[in-house]
């Protein structure tokens, strides 16, 4: 969980392993860019609180690997698989729209092709289908945090052209909606703007809006978990 100033990283592990966890959360803060204290967390400065104990052995009995036998928690779930044939990905058209264009977000923010970005950033593609088939977008939805330094007229042109516009032109048309920062203003972010919790949002983060879920989360699990499977 991380929210200003601070990351908790909790939950049950088993190993003769060890691992810096205190470097792990830091670096991975760098990664995603949170460097400048403006941004209401930086990897240098951040608290990081680690609360983590062995797994519970009803739980380890079933899922530690063991010759000739298979593995579970023995524990419910439903499962449901989805795949369909409208991207290379097997993925429906509008996450993957969605999930390029965050993509291209933080690559423009990385090379500095756009200045004054911050690391959080979300979208949303909605796709128009005839006979189950993807035919053009409908609206297109963009919040990309920022500092003050940039004016709001300056980032959606920037957005406009270097962001959406390479990765959706071709099925876009003059009835396409766009929204960039629809609020006004989004200076406040991360986890500054919103504590976060890994495992929420799970169909948005999936599939979007389209397939069947079991209603497990993927974040946070390892192989064993049914969510996982």
């Amino acid at each position: 969980m991380v929210t200003t100033g601070s990351v908790h990283v909790a939950g049950e592990v088993t190993t003769r392993g060890f691992a810096d966890i205190q470097f792990i959360a830091r670096r991975t803060l760098k990664e995603i860019g949170y460097t400048d204290p403006k941004f209401g967390i930086d990897s240098e400065d951040a608290g990081v609180w680690i609360s983590i104990h062995g797994q519970s052995p009803d739980i380890s009995q079933g899922v530690t690997a063991t010759d000739y036998k298979d593995q579970g928690a023995g524990d419910q779930g439903m499962m449901y698989g989805f795949a369909c044939n409208e991207t290379p990905e097997l993925m429906p058209l509008p996450i993957i729209l969605a999930h390029k264009l965050t993509r291209r977000l933080a690559e423009v923010r990385r090379n500095g092709l756009i200045k004054d970005f911050g690391p959080d950033g979300k979208s949303q593609v909605t796709v128009e289908y005839e006979n189950d088939k993807p035919v053009r977008i409908e609206a297109i939805v963009i919040a990309q945090q920022h500092k003050e330094e940039i004016s709001e007229e300056e980032l959606k042109k920037e957005i406009l052209e270097r962001v959406i516009k390479p990765v959706c032109s071709g099925m876009m048309d003059d009835n396409t909606k766009i929204h960039i920062n629809a609020t006004g203003r989004f200076v406040i972010g991360g986890p500054e703007g919103d504590t976060g919790v890994t495992g929420r949002k799970i169909i948005a983060d999936t599939y979007g809006g389209v397939g069947r879920h079991g209603g497990g989360a993927f974040s946070g699990k390892d192989p064993s978990k049914v969510d996982r499977s």
